[in-house]
């Protein structure tokens, strides 16, 4: 048995696809253009390139957004200062902070400092808390974008026993909060795993639908996996590779090779959750500015 590939980048490509096609007759309909502003401290490589990327997405979209670059030196206060008068810009409707953040920063003082009508990450703790009550509002984007993968792929959740490895705010909590949620990619029976759970294997072996985001190469092997489960592989992780131009090639948190021969699907990695952050990222800034033009009517 061969596990049926996820394409996270085609689904991605229709999902933006539809986001043009909604932005477009919101703009035409209110005159308002979405706009995403992204605050970057330093100079880390990895979260440049995924800033870029989230601009030249923005800009595909003809939607208005710039990259509001600081140095490492950057204080609490200029920070602060600069998420406020991004709160108060009328043009801005969603603002991401890009983490990590140098340690001299807080981290969760300035992400709650962000209103939280133009959280697009979904960190707020108002967010957070109107997930787990199941109220609208925005959601983390990787998150999104595994549930809106398994819809896609028509992966059936209602009832279904899905596990979770890893519990952090990014991807693990709002996932299982998402899963358990009532509607399309939701009513799952949920088990978060960590690493301080006891006999993973034994939990693991049980998953209709594996979701693993802990970040670690290759952790879950394929005798982990139950025949036919639906395996979502979050991690992204260097591992050397002498045979490669670049000395490292990317690799999930789930041993594809062995895995792939027992699951019914499966998402490679790169080309499978990743490229559906981005869309979603896409989906929740348009929500808000959605959300912000029938506030101003009230």
């Amino acid at each position: 048995m061969t596990a049926r590939i996820i394409d996270g980048k085609l689904i991605a490509e229709r999902v933006r696809a539809k986001v043009k096609t909604d932005a477009d007759e919101f703009r035409a309909t209110t005159g308002i253009t979405p706009g995403l502003i992204v605050v970057i401290v330093g100079q880390n490589p990895a979260s440049q390139a995924y800033v870029k990327s989230k601009k030249k997405a923005c800009l595909d979209l003809g939607w208005f957004s710039e990259i509001h670059e600081f140095p490492e030196t950057v204080t609490q206060a200029e920070i602060e200062a600069e998420i406020s008068a991004l709160n108060a810009d009328p043009r801005v409707h969603g603002i991401l902070l890009q983490l990590p953040l140098p340690k001299h920063l807080d981290e969760q003082q300035l992400l709650e400092q962000i209103a939280p009508a133009k959280d697009v990450d979904g960190f707020h703790p108002v967010n957070v808390g109107k997930l787990a009550l199941g109220l609208p509002a925005p959601v983390p984007c990787t998150p999104l974008g595994i549930q809106r993968l398994l819809i896609e792929e028509n992966i059936p959740t209602s009832g279904k026993f899905a596990v979770v490895i890893g519990r952090s705010h990014i991807v693990g909590k709002p996932v299982a909060q998402l899963l358990l949620q009532k509607g399309p990619g939701g009513d799952a029976t949920v088990c978060v795993c960590h690493s301080r759970s006891k006999d993973m294997p034994a939990i693991v072996c049980q998953a209709d639908i594996l979701i693993a985001a802990i970040g670690q190469p290759r952790f879950v092997p394929g005798e982990w996996i139950k025949p036919g489960a639906a395996v979502i592989d979050v991690g992204i992780n260097r591992v050397d590779d002498a045979a490669s131009p670049k000395g490292y090639r990317l690799v999930g948190d789930v041993d594809f090779e062995s895995a792939s021969q027992v699951a019914g699907a499966i998402t490679p990695v790169p080309g499978g959750v990743g490229p559906m952050t981005i869309a979603m990222l896409m989906q929740n800034t348009l929500n808000c500015a959605r959300a912000s033009a029938a506030a101003s009517k009230r």
